[in-house]
């Protein structure tokens, strides 16, 4: 586990393997997921010294870390890497931008298929076949996070779960595991394209 707010305010790191969930602890109390890091992604908060949001493993997690001094020092003297680090911190916005529409136009059903979707795609094994291929998800959230994470009721997302596995699209294995049977059929659930299908590219933050 990852020790939290403490433990990216003197380094960064990218995500090697696992998924790291970012969360937000409101004044009273309260905590909401805000992001989820998939391998590839970045962690932590360069010219800050800050980190603002708690970070947990959500699986069983491997980081590539180094000092943020020393990741500032590489942005200051290279220019096309910094250029390259922007692009993707833009990205990020994107995402971010991308998540409001998810949560404030998508209805439960198409909420709880992009969520899946978006776990299966950044799950994905570079090279790995999709389309029409039988996928096992190990989700990295239990049910009450994804309600959280959707701002759903605990009860409307497993309601949503047994009516994407009575589609066919799905079938429920255990709390964590899902076999997605019909990708297509799991695609159509989450609705008209519009970018949101990639919530978490590589990069963010």
């Amino acid at each position: 586990m990852i020790a939290g707010v403490a433990a990216c305010e003197n380094w960064c790191a990218t995500v090697l393997e696992g998924v790291v969930k970012l969360s937000k602890i409101l004044p009273d109390g309260r905590q909401q997921i805000v992001a989820l890091l998939f391998p590839g992604d970045f962690l932590g908060r360069p010219f800050q010294a800050e980190f603002p949001y708690t970070a947990e493993a959500a699986t069983d997690v491997h980081l590539c870390c180094y000092s943020r001094t020393s990741f500032e020092g590489l942005l200051r003297d290279h220019p096309k890497f910094k250029q390259a680090f922007l692009e993707r911190t833009l990205d990020s916005v994107d995402v971010a931008r991308d998540w409001m529409l998810l949560l404030g136009r998508k209805t439960a059903r198409e909420k709880v298929a992009t969520l899946l979707l978006t776990i299966m795609a950044r799950s994905a094994k570079p090279g790995s076949e999709r389309g029409n291929v039988e996928t096992e998800l190990v989700l990295p959230l239990t049910r009450t996070e994804m309600a959280d994470y959707l701002g759903l009721r605990l009860e409307t997302v497993s309601r949503q779960l047994r009516q994407l596995e009575a589609s066919g699209a799905i079938r429920r294995c255990d709390v964590r595991r899902i076999l997605v049977l019909a990708e297509e059929k799991l695609a159509a659930a989450a609705g008209p394209p519009d970018g949101s299908e990639s919530l978490q590219p590589s990069g963010s933050l």
